[in-house]
Order: C-alpha cells, then sequence, then structure tokens
C-alpha cells in the first residue's frame, strides 16, 4: 500500500512539473500542457485519498517519511497549477505592457524573430491599454536627468544585470531590444526601450510583450517593476 501511495503521488507530480521543460524543447504544446495539469490535480487528489485509506486500514504500513513524501509530492501537484490560476484571475487578462501607452516604443530588430508568434508585434490596442490602466496604474514613463548616452548605457547594464538576452542597442536612436526566456516553459518575451529628451530631462519608456498566451500572469508588469528597479541602482551608483 505504502509503495502505491507513493507512486500515485509521484506521478502527479511528475504530470505536472514536467510539462514546463517538455513544452520549453517543443516536446508538447500548450494545450497539453493544460491536460497534464488537470490530470495532474486529480491524480494527486487521489493519492491523499489512497493515504487516508492507508491511514484507516493499513497502518502499520505507514511511516512518517512515506506519508510527508506523499502529502509534499501532492501538495506541488495541487499547487502550482491552482496558484497559476488564482493569478491570472488577480490581474488584467492581457500580455502587453508599456509605460507608454499613447506611443508604445516599437520593435525594429526583434519583429522579425516574432514573425511566427501567435501574438502579433503591433502594440495590443486601446482595450489593452484600459485593462493595463486599471491593472497597473503605477507604470508610467521614467524621468532622467542624465545623458541619453548615459542612460543607454545604463539600460544596456540593466538588461544583462537581468539576465536578458540583448538582441539590439541603436545608440542613435537610443533604443535597446531584448528577450528574456522564462525558466520553467521556456516563454520568450521581447522587451524594447526607449529614450527621448524632454528639454532638460530625459524620458524612459519600456515595453514588455510576450510571444504566446493570451494572459501573461502578470509577468510583464512583473518584468518592467524589475527593470525600473535594477535601472534606478545602475543610474545611482
Amino acid at each position: 500500500m505504502k509503495t502505491l501511495v507513493n507512486f500515485v503521488s509521484l506521478i502527479a507530480f511528475l504530470l505536472v512539473v514536467l510539462t514546463g521543460p517538455l513544452y520549453k524543447y517543443d516536446i508538447i504544446e500548450l494545450g497539453t500542457v493544460f491536460i497534464g495539469f488537470k490530470y495532474g490535480i486529480f491524480t494527486a487528489i487521489a493519492a491523499l485519498v489512497l493515504l487516508v485509506l492507508q491511514v484507516i486500514f493499513k497502518r502499520n504500513t505507514l511511516t512518517v517519511a512515506s506519508a510527508a513524501i506523499t502529502v509534499a509530492l501532492s501538495a506541488i501537484a495541487i499547487g502550482l497549477p491552482l496558484s497559476m490560476l488564482s493569478k491570472g484571475k488577480s490581474v488584467p487578462p492581457i500580455h502587453d505592457i508599456s509605460t507608454d501607452l499613447i506611443n508604445p516604443p516599437d520593435f525594429v530588430a526583434i519583429a522579425p524573430l516574432r514573425a511566427d508568434a501567435p501574438n502579433p508585434v503591433a502594440y495590443a490596442g486601446e482595450a489593452t491599454a484600459e485593462q493595463q490602466r486599471q491593472g497597473y496604474p503605477e507604470l508610467k514613463t521614467l524621468i532622467y536627468s542624465e545623458s541619453r548616452a548615459e542612460l543607454v548605457s545604463a539600460v544596456e547594464k540593466t538588461a544583462k544585470n537581468l539576465g536578458w538576452e540583448l538582441v539590439n542597442t541603436d545608440a542613435n536612436q537610443s533604443i535597446i531590444e531584448a528577450t528574456d526566456t522564462t525558466a520553467w516553459f521556456g516563454f520568450k518575451d521581447d522587451i524594447v526601450i526607449r529614450v527621448t529628451d524632454n528639454g532638460n530631462e530625459r524620458l524612459v519608456d519600456i515595453r514588455s510583450k510576450s510571444r504566446v498566451g493570451g494572459s501573461d500572469l502578470g509577468k510583464n508588469a512583473e518584468r518592467i517593476h524589475d527593470f525600473i528597479d535594477e535601472l534606478d541602482r545602475v543610474v545611482a551608483k
């Protein structure tokens, strides 16, 4: 009984956790990921039910270690998908975030890299902008006193510090483009940063957009927040 309970909980764990790497390396499609999540949750519940039955009818075969393993694996199999679902419900169902909603920075060098992406390179439009205003009202154009050249250099360093892959730096246009790849699923999200003059001030705008998915589960806004925090640290040095 102990072996069966542990085995079922392990299957549940693998159904959930392995979907990321399998998708990342093009072994399964995104739709299959959600199927894996669903059956992972069902299997985890089955493992917990079996554990309860073991406690009731086969207590002599139960050990603290085996019970802990079953609970831990099942909790992960249930918790990961449900946490993602909860996150998705708590943020706007959008995947294109910009600090400038009137004139978002355009992708240039990255555009060809997104040719086959389900989400087009063009800005998602006013409906997305309105959802962003409601969901992330704090995201605004950044204002600095440094020169454009200094800021372009600082933005490059910031992107490298965050582990992004630099795709293009156009010093003349003060445009920096990069791609960030998520660890678990290998989703590729593209970023463009623009530096412009406004009198004695410099304006910095950043846009982050997912290549796939209707909702980014808040990842692009989180990325922009991380960028702002890191850029402030780099500029302050």
